[in-house]
């Protein structure tokens, strides 16, 4: 019951309230919002350069960080923020009572958050820029900013994209202005993930360059969504990749793990076929595969091969999905059927099954872009 207690009280004291914040931002896109809450909760704002303009215009008081450190911003923007007064009102431990110490000799104010971007190392690079710009856009003072408010998440809060935004607003309207410890830890975790990302393709630019590439592989998939499952029921199932991009979902249950490795197999062996045909998956196993001049016909002959383990399979096809074809369909339990489209009167006729229908988007060559984007945990 004491631990219990304990662990209570502990949460509690670890609830932070947000009273100054450090804002320094390449992309202001969504920014307001959590702009509107500071403000609700008189958060003091701190920033620099083009931030404080923006927050300014918006009708902000912001205090400029060149009046906390001393020093303007120097050397065309390379240095901004590279100052004991902002990395110390950021990595101070408030049960330290030298690091309290410090702060008041120097005078050095505590931040509750950090709020920053990085520049656009990757769109800056994909544009064919020269050089010289892409060097410019390897951001030192962010990634700087982002690991220290990280690595001090048990004082500060990081926001490290603006994709967060409108989620810490709404915590801090929840909280009442507080945030709790678990959520200045999950955004600590992506804030690593967010420079662990920014570093692999600062990496690969050089390592692509120098005339003995270093031998590592260090590749960074940001693109991660859920699955219902992993390869078995109790584990957890990722794709790595814009599913979005590769399939239109018109009806059904939410892809598994192991649905997108039969889909896999199914579209390998697609790509081998221009004629209509059809295949039938069960465990990355072929129960029937055949080609004809007609759908219906192509799908017969594919289940004639193992009608018995056709039985919960992935059916998928290289050619649209007609009525003959369906009500053929009809009399079998699948999964998945894949096709590159659909007949319009088929909508109710999907609907009225708990089967998946997917339209692909990418065709023939899905399976060579997606093999290698599963994940189990």
């Amino acid at each position: 019951m004491w631990l219990k207690i304990s662990h209570c009280f502990s949460l509690f004291y670890a609830l932070k309230k947000v009273t100054s914040a450090l804002i320094s931002v390449f992309h202001k896109e969504n920014l307001e919002p959590l702009l509107e809450v500071l403000q609700q909760h008189k958060v003091q704002l701190y920033s620099t350069g083009g931030t404080q303009q923006y927050l300014e215009d918006l009708g902000y008081s912001v205090i400029a960080v060149e009046s906390l450190t001393g020093y303007p911003s120097i050397l065309g923007g390379r240095v901004k923020t590279l100052h004991p007064k902002v990395f110390g009102g950021i990595l101070y431990r408030s049960e330290v009572e030298t690091d309290q110490a410090e702060l008041a000799q120097y005078e050095i104010p505590g931040f509750d958050l950090v709020v920053v971007d990085l520049y656009p190392f990757a769109q800056t690079l994909a544009s064919g820029a020269p050089a010289s710009e892409i060097i410019e856009k390897i951001d030192i003072g962010g990634i700087s900013l982002i690991r220290a408010a990280a690595k001090n998440h048990r004082e500060v809060a990081i926001v490290a994209s603006q994709a967060q935004h409108q989620q810490v607003a709404e915590w801090l309207k929840e909280g009442a202005g507080h945030l709790r410890p678990e959520q200045r830890l999950h955004l600590a975790a992506a804030a690593f993930q967010v420079s662990a990302h920014y570093d692999s393709s600062i990496f690969q630019y050089f390592n692509a360059q120098v005339e003995k590439p270093v031998l590592a592989f260090q590749p960074s998939l940001s693109q991660g969504q859920a699955l219902r499952y992993g390869e078995n029921p109790h584990q957890a199932g990722v794709y790595y990749g814009d599913l979005d991009a590769l399939f239109a979902q018109l009806h059904g249950k939410a892809l598994s793990y192991n649905n997108l490795v039969d889909v896999d197999a199914a579209l390998a062996l697609l790509a081998e076929f221009e004629e209509t045909a059809f295949v039938i998956i069960k465990h990355t196993n072929a129960c029937g595969l055949a080609t004809a001049a007609q759908p219906r016909e192509a799908y017969l002959k594919a289940l004639a091969g193992d009608p018995v383990s056709a039985f919960g399979g992935v059916i998928a096809t290289n050619c649209p999905v007609d009525m003959p074809t369906a009500e053929a369909l009809n009399s079998l339990f699948f999964e998945i059927l894949i096709a590159p489209d659909f007949a319009l009167r088929l909508l109710p006729f999907c609907k009225a099954r708990k089967t998946g229908f997917y339209s692909v988007k990418k065709w023939p060559c899905l399976y060579r872009k997606a093999s290698k984007l599963f994940s189990t945990g």
